[in-house]
């Protein structure tokens, strides 16, 4: 189990205060734009051990009878039915999810919003679907010369021509299904019709990374470069907090760059601008949150060889182009590292050369252990079962599963089923121990360690199938993959 680096209750208090100071300082009305993820933020719990997944939704549900949220939706995202590159389900779809997540927690989603907006058979059905559902639907359009001509995006013929979201609560948060959104236009916007109406309302950003009072150079903030690297973020001081206070602040290059537009926005529609830097926007208080230093840093170190796996295997995969692996191998370079820093990374390899079949290794404190592909069992499945025996001080050879479950599985899969791998997968190795334990002893034991694989790191030789990987993951296992498919097979699933 991972140090812990982060002080979770002392954040929630202080990012909440944060919000609360911002909201009051702009006339009780404040657009809150959400960077990142809001739910099962995994990044910032890899980075800063002691983060909970959650922990910005608990936040919020702090200020719940504050809070509405407004979904923003690029309408592009919608007519080409793009999916997101983690999840791989549409962003029609994590629309409705992120929906249904909301009210199931008791936060109120107000509206969608839809930027960008132009007529479509696909995108109108959407939209009508939406409202049979009795959400509230907004359409913003497109502006000619956004963001650089000014004078027309604060006008009639500018935000003036969106339709003005209807809210009735002090905090605004406005978040998406995914980046490109629209998100901050849409809060402009906002301001604008807002001011237009006579009231005042304030602009703040929320983004967890990278850290603004960490150093540029911080393997937590290298670790979200190493994570956002097919976007082309990078991590930069901000030059406008430096000449303003003489203080270094750090941003990232997206912000800084639209910054200028932001001030010269400000000024039209109030007179004058309430920052003046990228860092006075942000409300971000994770860093006074970090207790362990070196925990951070270690774990850090660890997420940015992960991100360098994931990156050259969408590589290979061909989901990115290649110069991307290109950027990824610099981030590590320019963190002192190498692959071989992931302890469980070489064990792997050297046992997959030595017996010439797929194998994986997990890292258990300090010792290595290692599972291999055989007839019965994938190297998942292995793994995660001799992982299992070593917490419960079970003998390696020692059999767990009973065969009268196994052979079962085997015949549904290849007889039914027409599937051509017999092997079992990790989720089944979990079934049949859940089923075994009530009567086994021996599963019941191995069983009951279950909780101990959370926040372990572990390598595969080839990239896993979908269903493994997923399953590792919701144990909390952070599994890296060798670029290679096994058998030379340019499919993989």
């Amino acid at each position: 189990m991972k140090n812990v680096a982060f002080d979770n209750k002392k954040y929630l208090q202080i990012q909440r205060q944060a919000i609360e100071k911002r909201i009051a300082s702009f006339g009780n009305k404040l657009y809150l734009e959400f960077g990142g993820k809001l739910f099962d933020d995994y990044h910032a719990s890899r980075v800063l051990p002691g983060f909970e997944p959650d922990a910005k939704l608990k936040m919020l549900l702090g200020l719940k009878d504050k809070v509405e949220i407004i979904i923003v939706v690029n309408s592009d995202d919608i007519i080409s039915n793009k999916a997101r590159n983690d999840s791989g389900i549409s962003y029609q779809d994590e629309t409705k999810r992120l929906i249904d997540a909301f009210r199931d927690i008791k936060l109120y989603v107000s509206s969608v919003v839809f930027s960008f907006y132009k007529e479509n058979y696909q995108l109108n059905n959407f939209i009508h679907f939406l409202t049979t559902k009795k959400i509230n639907v907004y359409k913003h359009y497109e502006i000619n010369g956004y963001p650089n001509n000014v004078e027309l995006i604060t006008s009639e013929q500018g935000f003036g021509k969106n339709e003005f979201v209807r809210t009735t609560r002090p905090l605004v948060v406005v978040t998406a299904p995914g980046p490109g959104s629209g998100k901050m236009a849409t809060c402009l916007s906002q301001l604008y019709h807002e001011n237009k109406n006579g009231v005042h309302a304030g602009y703040a950003k929320f983004e967890t990374f990278p850290v603004w009072n960490l150093p540029l150079k911080h393997p937590v903030n290298l670790a979200y470069e190493a994570a956002t690297v097919d976007l082309d973020d990078v991590n930069l001081l901000d030059p406008y907090h430096y000449t303003e206070y003489k203080a270094m602040a750090v941003s990232y290059n997206r912000d800084v760059n639209s910054f200028p537009l932001l001030h010269s926005i400000f000024k039209n529609i109030y007179g004058k601008s309430p920052y003046k830097s990228p860092t006075d926007m942000g409300v971000n208080m994770v860093g006074f949150a970090i207790k362990n230093k070196k925990a951070a840093i270690e774990a850090s170190n660890n997420e940015i060889i992960r991100r360098y796996y994931q990156t050259i295997k969408n590589c290979f995969l061909g989901k990115y182009p290649d110069a991307t692996s290109e950027k990824a191998k610099m981030l590590l370079t320019e963190a002192g590292l190498t692959v071989n820093d992931r302890k469980c990374v070489q064990p792997c390899l050297d046992k997959a050369a030595k017996t010439d079949v797929p194998c994986m290794a997990i890292e258990v404190g300090k010792k290595v252990i290692t599972g291999k592909r055989s007839q019965l069992l994938g190297a998942p499945a292995a793994l995660l079962l001799n992982t299992l025996k070593h917490f419960a001080k079970l003998d390696d050879d020692l059999l767990v599963l009973a065969p009268k479950f196994i052979e079962p599985i085997i015949n549904l899969k290849v007889h039914t089923l027409k599937n051509h791998n017999p092997r079992i997968h990790a989720e089944e190795v979990l079934i049949i121990l859940s089923l075994q334990a009530p009567t086994n002893p021996l599963a019941a034991m191995v069983y009951k360690q279950l909780p101990k694989l959370k926040g372990l790191q572990a390598h595969s030789s080839v990239i896993l199938p979908a269903v493994d990987l997923k399953t590792l993951t919701k144990l909390g296992i952070n599994v890296t993959e060798e670029p290679a498919s096994y058998a030379g097979k340019i499919y993989t699933k």
